[in-house]
């Protein structure tokens, strides 16, 4: 027979992690579902990347991040929430995808991954939003030199490197390459830096492209990649630079036809915003809730851990009250 959980959490990130502990808080019978490591997106973030919250804002379960910086770094937060793991030991299946979320007709859900089967009185998703790039649409986009994803920036050095976006990981990536070595270019959409950029990072990549170390072309697209070039859009028409690697850091969006498949009705706009409720997180399906980044659909600078941490105690709550 199939065992029922009071809880299925989908995701193993912080937030997936802030939902078991307040369902051991509560004595429930949970178990996480992570298709990758323990918070497998922080895991995947640039080696060193900076947190633009600090410690305590991404502490979960009231136990201490204690850091040294200012602001924790990618290493210090795995460090972390494995901790977290090792003092909560979590009821965790790592390396497990779920596939499919079936609400069935006694009001259990049926939840089907690449290695079993489960059964669930409630469901919560936290699966975040960085699995799936937000992809440019031009020709060229497939070769092996495009990456939507980047580590670190050996590999970049004394290399012609694009790199495409003015958000966070656009301007870390631009100056990490450039610092190594790179000769970097910009292709910006917009006529400025993002004002979202770290506020401790954006004067350096301002003063960087003013004294011209790293080039940039405001208001420009790029139109087509090849092997050895890229033909760029700009307000003065097109032109075609030397090229050995794109790095397209042009944004993540959440699995949303997963959402749907499950029965999430989705906002008609651009947006694709998840229908649920506000106070409780849950959505339109009864038993069913979210959590974390993945609420905002398209909007996905909306959430994130130090103000999404709260959900975790919401959906806990309100279950254990029915």
């Amino acid at each position: 027979m199939t065992h029922t959980y009071d809880l299925i959490i989908v995701g193993g990130g912080p937030i997936g992690l802030a939902c078991a502990i307040e369902a051991q808080k509560k004595n429930l019978n949970y178990l996480i579902i992570e298709k990758g490591a323990i918070v497998n997106s922080i895991f995947n973030y640039p080696l060193y990347m900076t947190f633009f919250s600090t410690a305590e804002r991404l502490e979960i379960g009231n136990i201490p991040f204690n850091c040294l910086a200012p602001k924790p770094g990618r290493q210090e937060a795995l460090e972390y929430y494995r901790n977290i793991h090792r003092y909560f030991n979590f009821n965790i299946n790592l390396f497990e995808k779920v596939t499919e979320v079936q609400k069935l007709e006694n009001q259990l859900f049926k939840i089907t991954t690449d290695k079993s089967l489960y059964e669930a009185k409630n469901v919560v998703v936290a699966t975040g939003f960085y699995d799936i790039p937000i992809e440019m649409s031009v020709k060229g986009e497939e070769l092996h030199k495009v990456r939507h994803y980047y580590k670190e920036a050996h590999e970049y050095a004394f290399r012609d490197v694009l790199v495409v976006g003015a958000n966070n990981s656009s301007v870390d990536a631009a100056l990490e390459c450039w610092r190594k070595g790179a000769n970097v270019t910009m292709v910006i959409r917009k006529t400025e830096i993002n004002n979202r950029v770290k506020y401790w990072v954006k004067p350096d990549i301002e003063n960087r492209i003013a004294e011209g170390s790293i080039k940039a072309y405001f208001e420009s697209n790029i139109t087509e990649i090849r092997q050895d070039e890229v033909e760029i859009e700009t307000p003065n028409g097109k032109i075609s630079i030397k090229n050995d690697f794109v790095l397209a850091l042009t944004g993540y969006k959440p699995d949303l036809s997963f959402l749907e498949k499950m029965g999430i009705e989705l906002s008609k706009d651009e947006l694709k915003i998840p229908t649920y409720n506000a106070e409780t997180m849950e959505t339109n399906v009864e038993g069913l809730f979210l959590a974390g980044v993945v609420c905002g659909g398209m909007q996905t600078h909306k959430w994130f851990i130090e103000n999404s941490r709260i959900h975790a105690s919401m959906i806990v709550d309100y279950i254990t009250s029915k």
